[in-house]
């Protein structure tokens, strides 16, 4: 994910965080022509899905560990100035916190749901 300012705003990421994850990603590699490839958590794999040309669009991830709060959809990552300032304003205005602000891996963000019920993570 890209450091420059330019991109506040900007969605640059999505991933699926679901208890099932391989059974989901041989779904989507069935029904999209997606390729996966595991990725290494430690004591685990999430999955790279890339498209037929190889090129990395996505992720599934199990539902574990820090990730365990993260609800079953596709999540959007959106490039914000300040987190902290994004998830105080997302309560001010009738959303709420689902998960964070916190760290995974050296990227901070956190998991919000606007007023009607949609979850978006912003990250810093």
């Amino acid at each position: 994910m890209s450091n420059d300012k330019n991109d506040i705003g900007q969605i640059h990421w999505r991933d699926l965080t679901v208890g099932n994850a391989e059974e989901i990603k041989d779904f989507y590699t069935k029904v999209v022509g997606w390729k996966a490839s595991e990725h290494d958590m430690g004591t685990y794999h999430d999955f790279d899905i890339k498209t037929p040309a190889g090129e990395t669009v996505t992720g599934i991830c199990h539902a574990k560990g820090t990730n365990a709060l993260l609800p079953p959809q596709w999540l959007m990552y959106v490039k914000v100035e300040s987190v902290k300032e994004s998830a105080d304003s997302c309560i001010e205005h009738g959303g709420q916190i689902l998960d964070g602000p916190r760290y995974m891996g050296e990227m901070f963000f956190c998991v919000i749901k606007d007023p009607a019920g949609a979850v978006l993570a912003i990250f810093e």
